[in-house]
């Protein structure tokens, strides 16, 4: 009886607990719908640009599953700069000059596999292969050593750096409300932003000395590719920090518990994963990953770590960053509002 009456109370609580029965029911499904859709429409497509090379050599990119675009040298070399392209092929007097963009690794071989299996073919028919005439490969971006986890690393690192302090920034700011903390804060003549730069500061010292140490450890531990500067890298990490940091604090204003904070996990920081750059999305979904957070964040860190660029190329995404962590501050001070009115 007693294991009973103690079953009954829980599926009761479960019953008026309507975030939860959301959670249990619902979040899996979402999550499996975003997964289905993205990785059906997920295409990934290796596009070549061909400078000069035979009619025949075209046919058989295709053939091996590769895009190859007849372009001029400067148009190639733009697209494979801004990342339309993932190599660049010409072929002269039977040898094959590639210049590649390494900063997918997986994509890079694909890339170069295609292009050597169609040359093969195209090069014999038009002049006998000879041991000289191997093809000559150029790393535009990464290196012919770059792991996996190199290619990955950029988006693992802003979103581990966004999950911790989206968790852990929530769940502090909701316990200063169950402890009565905020409401002592709140009776003193304190403005609302006031209380969100406190908070938002204090833990921000924290944080800058982790964005410190995931920096320097990811380069120098670990041995990540890095190209670029590493005080951008650490630029990007804090500034994901202070977004994760202010979004984590405006969500913790809508539970009442660390359960309810630990439901947005599913909702709101897993599915960023999927727009952040690691799968190839039809242009319908990429479109979404516009709105995400982590899109930005992948995006500035491999400009940086994997091609070297500087801050100019980062600005826009950078800016991103900021203004959204403002937008979060902003709308965490009004929603203080029904704690106090001042």
């Amino acid at each position: 009886m007693r294991i009973r009456a103690l079953a009954i109370r829980i599926l009761k609580q479960l019953k008026n607990d309507k975030r939860a029965l959301a959670l249990i029911f619902f979040a899996p499904l979402l999550l499996l719908s975003l997964l289905y859709f993205i990785l059906s429409s997920s295409n990934a497509d290796i596009r070549i640009g061909v400078i000069n090379a035979p009619e025949r050599f075209m046919d058989n990119l295709y053939d091996n599953d590769a895009s190859a675009l007849r372009l001029s040298e400067g148009e190639a070399f733009h697209a494979l700069e801004i990342g339309g392209l993932t190599a660049v092929v010409t072929i002269e007097s039977g040898k094959a000059y590639v210049w590649v963009d390494g900063s997918n690794s997986s994509k890079a071989a694909q890339a170069l596999r295609a292009i050597e299996i169609s040359k093969a073919p195209a090069v014999t028919a038009a002049r006998p292969a000879r041991p000289e005439l191997v093809s000559e490969v150029v790393y535009v971006y990464g290196s012919a050593d770059a792991t996996m986890f190199d290619t990955f690393s950029t988006t693992l690192i802003g979103f581990l750096t966004f999950f911790f302090v989206f968790l852990l920034s929530g769940i502090f700011f909701l316990k200063e409300r169950t402890m009565g903390t905020l409401e002592k804060v709140l009776s003193t003549p304190i403005r609302r932003w006031e209380i969100v730069m406190g908070y938002v500061v204090g833990f921000g010292a924290v944080t800058l000395v982790q964005s410190l140490i995931i920096a320097a450890f990811v380069v120098y531990v670990l041995g990540v590719m890095l190209a670029g500067s590493l005080w951008l890298v650490f630029l990007v990490t804090l500034l994901t920090a202070f977004n994760a940091l202010s979004l984590g604090f405006l969500l913790s204003t809508l539970a009442s518990s660390e359960f309810q904070m630990m439901q947005f996990i599913p909702i709101v920081a897993v599915p960023q994963v999927f727009f952040s750059g690691m799968f190839d999305l039809s242009p319908a979904w990429q479109a979404v990953g516009y709105f995400i957070p982590l899109h930005y964040i992948s995006e500035a860190l491999n400009q940086v770590m994997m091609k070297g660029h500087g801050l100019s190329v980062i600005l826009p995404d950078v800016c991103v960053l900021f203004f959204s962590s403002l937008l979060f501050m902003v709308i965490n001070t009004r929603m203080l509002k029904k704690y106090r009115n001042i």
